[in-house]
């Protein structure tokens, strides 16, 4: 998978030999935990077992049978606190290493061709629109077309694939590994109109009255800003549009200096931060306004930042970015948290205060905003969906809306940064949904 130079994947595969050394230290569990711990329950018992005897495109089709973006998945799926987390063989030794096996076979499919997966016994007819194409639709779209619904994507981009496509860094996931699920989503039978926005282009109502039922998996919106000064200068980038950047290749023209600050300690900040690192700065610095202990990202993710060289500097709150048309630096205060009663809240969430007289200010050429993605408002304002905080109230079972026969799926429900398993999980439990309903022969 050809990628351009500095920003190949940091996590080397493993060879066939390793993978069959690794995949025999499984003790192929009958009552799996790691597969209970897995979002989309893939048999992983199964898979590695296959493995283990030389056959991965067994070991695949058991992967992309539960999950239509295993390959994905096997690259950024926080497996330290899913399967893996639960192996049984972390009491003895450490545990197998699942993501890492479930990468060989499916990478492995991917060279060899995509496996024949099951027929599934019931079909279903009921024609669904889905609206977004990232994870949760994909996953949705793929289990459905195995049901042998009609299903058509709308998605506002030139592809699909969503975060996985244009927000997870190119030394985590190929573009060409998004893409190549893409097609085989795409092989299933789905039909996909790109550059078509929802709300602009058509209308919702529109777009409803086409389909027998309606899939919003619209996401999340972009990075809003900070509302400080300087906020306009050269210099200053969208976290996710600078990954996007570097994802497409078009990052040729992006020159972010030789000192970088990253403000917002999430997942996407870290991204952010090794991206500017291999674009050539040699002081990137992330910015919290909390303490190490309630940053968003996954400790494998501050482990690996640490590991680049990425420096952190915690309690800290930007109040300006410092320049006359470029960035020059930030104007900073000191945090703490609010001296009041804050038994039972996370440490995420306790109120803070901002330190009188604690003003200093950092030098830098370039300011990355990562400091998560604003609600899109309109699809549920537009259909008179109930929603709670700008979050549209679903069925935690279905992801039913209020509204009959339109669901809702994805990051557009999460209240913080989501996995892609997770969404690939509510896509299907969403399509089984519609298959039972109209399975039974329920009119639309």
């Amino acid at each position: 998978m050809p990628t351009h130079l500095g920003f190949e994947e940091v996590v080397p595969p493993l060879s066939r030999q390793e993978a069959q050394d690794e995949a025999l230290r499984c003790y192929y569990c009958y009552d799996a935990p790691c597969m209970a711990h897995c979002p989309t329950g893939i048999n992983i018992p199964e898979f590695i077992r296959h493995i283990a005897e030389g056959h991965l495109q067994g070991a695949a089709r058991v992967i992309f049978d539960a999950n239509i973006l295993g390959s994905t998945c096997a690259r950024i799926c926080p497996t330290e606190v899913l399967c893996e987390g639960a192996c049984v063989r972390t009491k003895d030794s450490r545990a197998v290493s699942i993501g890492r096996l479930q990468r060989v076979a499916t990478d492995y499919a991917m060279i060899q061709g995509f496996p024949t997966l099951p027929a599934k016994s019931i079909k279903a007819h009921a024609d669904v629109g889905i609206v977004g194409a990232g994870p949760a639709a994909l996953g949705a779209a793929a289990e459905l077309r195995r049901y042998g619904c009609p299903v058509t994507v709308y998605e506002a981009r030139e592809q699909a694939g969503g975060l996985d496509t244009y927000g997870i860094v190119e030394f985590r996931e190929p573009l060409a590994v998004s893409e190549w699920e893409v097609q085989q989503v795409e092989a299933l039978g789905v039909q996909f109109h790109y550059g078509v926005k929802v709300g602009q282009d058509l209308s919702w109502e529109e777009v409803k009255s086409r389909h027998d039922v309606l899939i919003i998996a619209v996401g999340l919106g972009p990075v809003p800003p900070l509302g400080i000064p300087g906020e306009q200068l050269k210099g200053v980038y969208n976290a996710l549009e600078l990954i996007a950047l570097t994802k497409m290749g078009e990052d040729q023209s992006v020159d972010l200096g030789t000192r970088v600050v990253v403000i917002g300690a999430g997942n996407t900040a870290v991204d952010a931060a090794t991206c500017a690192k291999r674009l050539g700065a040699l002081e990137v610095t992330i910015l919290y306004r909390r303490g190490e202990d309630a940053m968003p990202a996954y400790a494998y993710e501050y482990a690996f930042a640490k590991l680049e060289g990425v420096n952190y500097k915690w309690w800290t709150v930007v109040t300006s970015i410092l320049g006359e048309t470029q960035v020059k630096g930030v104007h900073c205060r000191q945090s703490a948290l609010a001296q009041t009663n804050t038994s039972g809240e996370s440490l995420r969430h306790q109120p803070l205060v901002v330190k009188e007289d604690s003003d200093f200010e950092i030098a830098c050429d370039s300011v990355i905003i990562a400091t998560g993605q604003s609600r899109l408002r309109s699809p549920w304002a537009a259909l008179g969906i109930q929603q709670k905080g700008d979050v549209p109230m679903v069925h935690p079972l279905t992801f039913e809306t209020s509204r009959p026969r339109v669901y809702a799926i994805g990051d557009c429900l999460a209240p913080s940064e989501a996995t892609v398993v997770s969404a690939v999980q509510q896509g299907k439990q969403a399509a089984w949904d519609i298959v039972k309903r109209y399975a039974k022969g329920e009119s639309a």
